[in-house]
C-alpha cells in the first residue's frame, strides 16, 4: 500500500517488485495483469473499509440522530483518515480511476442517501416516498462530508498543522448541520 500512497496507481510494476524484494514475473503470478492489482489493492483499501454496520447505525432512531452522525464519522474516519488511503484515493482520483466513481458511488448509497433521509425525519420533511432525495440535497450533505475528509487531506497530503480533536470538529459539523438544515427548511 505504500508504494501507491507514494506513487499512485500510474507506478510501475518493476517498481514495486523491487520494493518488494521480489521479481516483476512472481507479481504477475499472484495478479495477470496491473489492472488486477489495482482492483485488488482497492478492495483492500477502500471497499473492506466500508463496514455494513455504519449503514445501520446511521438509521437507527433509538439514538439522537447528533450522536449517530458523531459516531458514523469517528469511526469511519479511523477506518479511512489514514496517510496511504488518503494519498492513494488523491493519486487515483487525479488520474481519473474508474474505481474511484465506484467508491463515489457507493458512498452516496450507503453513507449520504441514508443521512439524506434521516436529516428529513429530523426536520420533519416528507419521505422520500413522497419526495425523492434531490441533487441539491446530496450535495448539501456532501460538504459535511467533504469538509471532514478535507481535514485529513490537510493532515496527509498538505502536512498542515491541525487539530488533534478531531471528535470535536466532528460534533460541530454535525451540529452546524442539524440546526442550519433545520435553519433552510423554515
Amino acid at each position: 500500500m505504500k508504494f501507491f500512497a507514494e506513487k499512485g496507481f500510474s507506478g510501475q510494476t518493476r517498481e514495486l517488485a523491487l520494493q518488494l524484494g521480489i521479481t516483476q514475473p512472481l507479481l504477475y503470478r499472484y495478479f495477470p495483469t496491473k489492472r488486477s492489482l489495482i482492483e485488488r489493492v482497492f478492495n483492500e483499501v477502500y471497499i473492506n473499509k466500508l463496514d455494513p454496520v455504519w449503514s445501520e447505525a446511521l438509521t437507527d432512531r433509538s439514538q439522537p440522530l447528533h450522536k449517530r452522525l458523531c459516531d458514523f464519522y469517528c469511526n469511519y474516519s479511523e477506518a479511512t483518515y489514514r496517510n496511504e488511503w488518503i494519498r492513494i484515493y488523491m493519486f487515483s482520483a487525479l488520474m481519473e480511476e474508474p474505481l474511484n466513481k465506484h467508491y463515489i458511488g457507493l458512498v452516496e448509497e450507503k453513507i449520504l442517501a441514508p443521512i439524506c433521509i434521516e436529516l428529513r425525519h429530523y426536520c420533519g420533511l416528507p419521505d422520500i416516498d413522497i419526495n425523492p432525495i434531490d441533487q441539491i440535497e446530496l450535495d448539501h450533505v456532501w460538504v459535511m462530508h467533504g469538509g471532514l475528509f478535507y481535514h485529513a487531506i490537510r493532515k496527509h497530503v498538505y502536512r498542515s498543522r491541525v487539530s488533534s480533536n478531531f471528535n470535536e470538529i466532528v460534533s460541530r459539523a454535525v451540529s452546524t448541520m442539524l440546526e442550519g438544515n433545520k435553519a433552510i427548511q423554515h
